[in-house]
């Protein structure tokens, strides 16, 4: 087994900012409009030119009018079409038409382990933020989920930098391909939400390279991504937004993406800083780009140059994306039926069966009573808590789903069974206030409890509706722990008691503590924050109309303390800041200063995240250390079983500029049709230098119906597997022995086969 070496710990204390590759491997179709730019460029004043690097709204940034050239509107956010607001505001305009369609949320668009699928989901996007007029979708979210308890854990969709790349790549083209720019986020390391707006990463440039930059390389290199926003955060001391090696010596130089960056809101700390190291537009002000930029350039302390050519950045962007006229936007409701059959079969292929002992699908032949007890059997996921939500047309819940499912099939019976988390971060109360809410919520909880015990003994079968909510995984804070909230452990323990026949069904975008749901549940299921048809999809899954075929995208550990960044004692670092984000959306002025002023003198290291857990993110972690998962990473059952056979590479040895081929024949076994994941790792026998147990470099999802066999042909670009050499500044060979390793999850390998690299 080849493991990291503790003394790399070492190593990560600092990361030069100079001396990367500047070798480009791609060149984007934006190149094609700069002789044309150089023309609307010589007739821009000074004024106008700086005019376009900073908002003019809050979601707009200008253009030039007397030259045709339209203002840029963002569409916020990643899995929805956000509200019509004030220009200048966060109230809702109030209007009809912005009613949108809520996909599924990134980890959930991550479980189907598609990228087709995340083509489609970008299509829909697309659709809807040109039905509203816009230009730039604030989208897709691709940060590397490195800690359980992360606060956009649901928002971003994996912990392996291959999944997230190829579903990001499927995300950017569905939505460019439909005449809208991405804004692909947050660029980079913007791996915690605690402190994220003061927080500096310290990183292994190997690390960097190999863990958290890919899904955005892929993004520019494989899709051609528009745009790009920068991260609250520092990284090597730098913030995001005026990171030479970040914006420019990296993304630009490197990896050729000639669109446009912008901060994210209320992200940009300097003028000179900012415009220099490739920084194109100041969201959702002009602190640091208006006025100071203009009398920095006047005072000589930034060329005209290098304004012209961030204002050359966006209007490739401008260019390339044909605005929608005023008249024409917003003229019909935007969620439309083909966008949320896309939300249903991203829902529906997403669901993750992790247990079954026989009950699933439920059994209706007799008219069964099932019990659907929990609070978010009803809860809206559309929105919650801090950050972008989504006003939409409709969303099934699993109980509405439910009902309309079994109609005339079951009895059900509903009961609430406890409260679902609601947010406090902008409610003040007294002591009195706390003690008496206490006392309340205490009372109520006793009531839901034995509501719910009487409910499970009438019932042949119970489904208890558990997991988070959206204020329970917020954009602005991090959870302080993964168990279930609001006492769902307690009470299905005493479930338990009165019916064991219990299918638990989580509706969470993160991971959970599952020590005392998983011994109690004959069967468990995770349906995520999972749209406007989550509730439809969730029943069909449940009555056996299609397979569960969700793979997990993340692993689930045995506790949150076993997990990387908690076991090294690198996470929480020290005492929470009040959020950037959240003093900008914070309901008076007075209020968000009232809040900054209660913040305790914060420890010595609490505005710094070392990650010295390296490359040994997620399921690399757990199998190099070999500490034991509750679920491992890419795990999912189905309603049937599969059988691999006649693993096969096309050579015995590889060349650096070879492409691995392997075959494989899987077999669907059982009486059902599902879809199996077919997941290839690769584990290094002899190498030269160190490496995670094993890492996923391909994957394939395969629909196969009651015992059909397919051959499967998957591929592996020797390219793919080399190194960041930090001693070289670029990426280089380890040619080793290899052993492939093929199989359902990274705990399920069912298939091995050697072969070396020259």
């Amino acid at each position: 087994m080849s493991k990291i070496s503790s003394i790399l710990v070492f190593a990560i204390l600092a990361i030069p900012l100079a001396g990367f590759s500047s070798e480009k491997t791609h060149r984007s179709a934006l190149l094609q409009y700069d002789q044309q730019i150089d023309g609307i460029i010589s007739q821009m004043t000074l004024e106008e030119k700086v005019n376009m690097l900073h908002a003019k709204h809050m979601f707009t940034s200008a253009g030039i009018e007397r030259l045709g050239i339209a203002d840029m509107i963002y569409a916020d956010g990643p899995f929805g079409i956000r509200e019509e607001m004030q220009p200048d505001g966060w109230a809702g305009l109030g209007w009809d038409t912005d009613k949108a369609t809520f996909f599924p949320t990134g980890s959930a668009l991550a479980a189907t382990w598609s990228p087709e699928l995340a083509y489609s989901y970008g299509t829909g996007m697309a659709r809807e933020a040109k039905l509203r007029g816009k230009d730039m979708l604030l989208g897709p979210a691709i940060n590397i989920q490195r800690i359980p308890t992360g606060g956009r854990t649901y928002e971003y969709l994996s912990e392996d930098p291959f999944l997230s790349s190829k579903l990001a790549v499927g995300y950017t083209k569905g939505v460019q391909d439909n005449g809208i720019a991405v804004c692909v986020k947050h660029f980079a390391l913007n791996n915690q939400e605690n402190n994220r707006g003061t927080v500096n990463v310290v990183i292994g440039e190997r690390a960097m390279r190999e863990i958290y930059l890919p899904p955005f390389r892929a993004t520019v290199e494989e899709g051609d991504a528009y745009g790009f926003m920068s991260a609250y955060n520092k990284i090597g001391g730098k913030w995001c937004a005026e990171n030479e090696m970040l914006l420019n010596k990296i993304l630009r130089q490197e990896w050729g993406f000639a669109g446009m960056v912008i901060s994210d809101w209320g992200g940009t700390h300097s003028t000179v800083g900012s415009v220099k190291s490739g920084l194109n537009v100041e969201m959702p002000d002009k602190k640091f780009m208006g006025k100071a930029l203009m009398d920095s350039v006047k005072a000589g302390l930034v060329a005209e140059d290098i304004v012209n050519q961030r204002v050359r950045e966006i209007l490739r962007v401008r260019l390339a994306i044909k605005a929608v006229p005023e008249n024409e936007a917003n003229k019909q409701i935007t969620s439309q039926p083909a966008q949320q059959k896309i939300a249903y079969e991203v829902a529906s292929k997403s669901i993750v069966l992790l247990k079954n002992d026989g009950i699933l699908p439920l059994q209706l032949k007799n008219k069964p009573v099932i019990a659907v007890i929990g609070a978010n059997a009803t809860q809206i996921m559309a929105s919650g808590g801090l950050g972008a939500g989504v006003k939409t047309l409709y969303e099934v819940t699993p109980l509405e789903g439910l009902k309309k499912k079994l109609e005339g099939k079951a009895e059900i019976i509903f009961a609430k069974g406890y409260d679902g988390a609601e947010s406090n971060r902008f409610r003040r109360r007294t002591p009195e206030e706390i003690e008496k809410q206490a006392q309340e919520k205490k009372l109520n909880a006793e009531i839901l409890t034995k509501e719910a015990l009487e409910a499970a003994a009438k019932a042949t079968v119970v489904l208890f509706i558990a997991g988070d909510n959206r204020s329970v995984e917020t954009e602005g804070t991090d959870r302080k722990d993964i168990f279930l909230p609001s006492g769902q452990d307690e009470l299905i323990q005493k479930i338990a008691q009165v019916n064991p026949n219990i299918v638990t069904v989580l509706t969470s975008g993160a991971p959970n503590d599952l020590k005392n749901v998983n011994p109690l549940s004959k069967a468990l299921l995770i349906s995520w924050f999972n749209g406007s048809e989550g509730g439809n999809a969730l029943a069909d899954v449940l009555t056996g109309n299609i397979s569960p075929s969700g793979r997990l995208p993340f692993t689930l550990p045995v506790k949150l303390e076993d997990s990387p960044a908690y076991a090294l004692g690198n996470y929480p670092q020290g005492k929470k800041n009040a959020d950037v984000f959240a003093n900008l959306v914070s309901e008076t002025e007075d209020a968000a200063k009232a809040q900054a002023k209660k913040e305790e003198v914060q420890k010595a290291d609490a505005n710094t995240a070392y990650y010295s857990e390296e490359s040994l993110v997620g399921y690399r972690w757990f199998d190099t250390k070999n500490v034991q998962v509750m679920y491992p990473f890419g795990y999912g059952l189905t309603y049937t079983t599969f059988d691999y056979s006649n693993l096969k590479t096309d050579q015995k040895e590889y060349g650096v500029n070879d492409v691995i081929t392997i075959t494989l024949k899987v077999k669907n076994t059982g009486k059902v049709a599902a879809d199996e994941v077919v997941q290839v790792y690769v584990h290094r026998i002899n190498p030269r230098v160190e490496w995670p147990q094993k890492e996923l470099k391909s994957f394939s999802r395969v629909p196969l119906v009651a015992g059909e066999s397919k051959n499967i042909t998957l591929q592996i670009p020797v390219k793919s597997l080399q190194y960041w050499n930090v001693t070289k500044q670029a990426w280089d060979d380890d040619l080793c022995n290899i052993e492939l390793l093929v199989g359902a999850s990274a705990g399920t390998i069912k298939l091995k086969k050697k072969v070396a690299l020259k």
